[in-house]
């Protein structure tokens, strides 16, 4: 059962504006890039998950560092790291026994780096 929504978030009369309407509904993506941004939000709305990509943010890191760094255990942070890979947050690579991890891409560093100063603004 849904209720409704607090009166200061409704309009106190019926009125529609057509062309206003119109604008917002083409602009709406298609439904599977709403699935495929929520799936990527998903994944950066854990705090753990996102203390690694504030994390490799600053720097390239390898599993073993990630753990000194967020406090967690090797397991604990593969774990994490093996959910943003599959869902393309973060890149890895392989050298000699150590895999390194990075930030996939501009997008994926924009959005953490907005993130971050969104929350410290509010905060101030």
């Amino acid at each position: 059962m849904t209720s409704a929504p607090p009166a200061e978030d409704r309009c106190e009369v019926s009125c529609i504006h057509p062309e206003a309407v119109a604008q917002a509904r083409a602009s709406l993506p298609d439904e599977g890039c709403v699935e495929g941004a929520s799936a990527f939000l998903k994944l950066m709305a854990d705090p753990t998950r996102l203390k690694i990509l504030s994390a490799l943010h600053a720097a390239e890191l390898c599993v073993c560092d990630l753990a000194a760094v967020v406090g967690l255990s090797e397991s604990a942070v593969s774990h994490q790291l093996r959910l943003l890979r599959a869902g393309r947050v973060v890149a890895s690579r392989r050298a000699g026994r150590v895999v390194y991890y990075r930030l996939l891409d501009s997008h994926v560093t924009t959005t953490i780096a907005n993130a971050l100063d969104h929350a410290r603004e509010d905060r101030d």
